[in-house]
């Protein structure tokens, strides 16, 4: 979840990281990813490329945007690893990113926190990187398309005809829902997922006020939100939950310090006071949330009746040992 503190300026001068580089990866996980190289579009095979592994245009890729997942370093991706890994220059939002991604640098890299800096501060160290023929990872927390604030990091990029391209994360809501060991979308209750936020010192497009969100009643996940709980629960019940309405908030979801409420929308605002929460943390809102909800539902997906291309209904279900 990205919402740095902005603040700082000018240029610094950057610590090198003095860690000893962790273990490279396994082979097996060399040979099943293609190894990031000069040839943008193209991995080590001469295979072309997803589109997903060229950037902006057919440019060399000088710089990454990496999602480092919400918290603890072994769910950071084996691309973002590799590609932090690789780096001469580690830019990385220390306000949320877990220090132990850090780890993953080389030796000798230089390692700058970005939590103080405003645009044009981080946009001068990693263009003037670039010009020095320097790899930059640009690492954020979560996964970057969700709030992730590159947009403008990437125009400038562009602007300057800099080759990037972005390394997605494991998001927060996903990370929440592994924790809390279940199902987003359970059969019969929720379908369908609205990642969103409250309305704040960023504004929110008309159409996409939260009371009218409610209006779904379905599975919610609010980020950067937690500070104005009260409001929220305000819109949710104006929007047509009722105040029985099972309620999580995620605190740090897989950092050390990781604090679960469970509550509803008639007592949580309550108990997040009570906590003293108010930043870094996920609200998680909708019927999915109640146990008595979701127990012994099940999908058609694994239904025998159910069929579909890679189980035809000719196919007979045997029994593991049946003779």
């Amino acid at each position: 979840m990205q919402n740095e503190v902005e603040g700082g300026s000018g240029m610094r001068k950057m610590k090198p990281n003095s860690q000893k580089p962790l273990e490279s990866l396994e082979s097996s996980a060399k040979s099943a990813v293609a190894t990031s190289g000069t040839s943008v579009g193209k991995n080590v095979s001469g295979v072309k490329a997803p589109p997903h592994s060229r950037g902006n245009g057919r440019r060399r890729i000088m710089v990454s945007f990496i999602g480092a997942g919400p918290g603890a370093p072994d769910l950071l991706t084996l691309r973002g690893r590799r590609r932090i890994a690789r780096a001469d220059v580690v830019l990385y939002a220390d306000s949320l990113v877990h220090p132990g991604v850090l780890g993953f640098a080389k030796k000798g890299a230089a390692i700058e926190g970005t939590a103080d800096m405003h645009l044009e501060a981080i946009m001068d160290i990693m263009l003037q990187a670039v010009q020095q023929g320097k790899r930059v990872a640009r690492v954020h927390s979560g996964d970057p398309s969700l709030y992730g604030a590159i947009q403008e990091q990437m125009h400038r990029l562009d602007q300057a005809g800099v080759g990037y391209d972005i390394i997605p994360g494991v998001s927060a809501f996903s990370a929440a829902a592994a924790t809390l060991g279940m199902e987003l979308t359970s059969p019969g209750v929720a379908q369908t997922v609205i990642l969103t936020r409250a309305g704040g010192r960023t504004g929110m497009p008309k159409n996409e006020a939260l009371q009218d969100l409610a209006s779904h009643q379905t599975t919610i996940a609010l980020y950067l939100s937690v500070a104005r709980m009260s409001a929220v629960v305000r819109d949710l019940l104006a929007g047509g939950y009722p105040d029985h309405t099972p309620v999580v908030v995620m605190y740090r979801v897989t950092w050390e310090d990781e604090r679960i409420i469970k509550g509803t929308l008639a007592t949580i605002a309550k108990q997040v006071r009570a906590e003293k929460i108010t930043r870094q943390a996920l609200i998680l809102v909708g019927k999915v949330f109640g146990a008595q909800d979701t127990n012994n539902r099940t999908s058609k997906l694994y239904d025998q009746s159910f069929t579909h291309l890679f189980r035809p209904k000719s196919k007979k279900v045997t029994k593991v040992g049946a003779a």
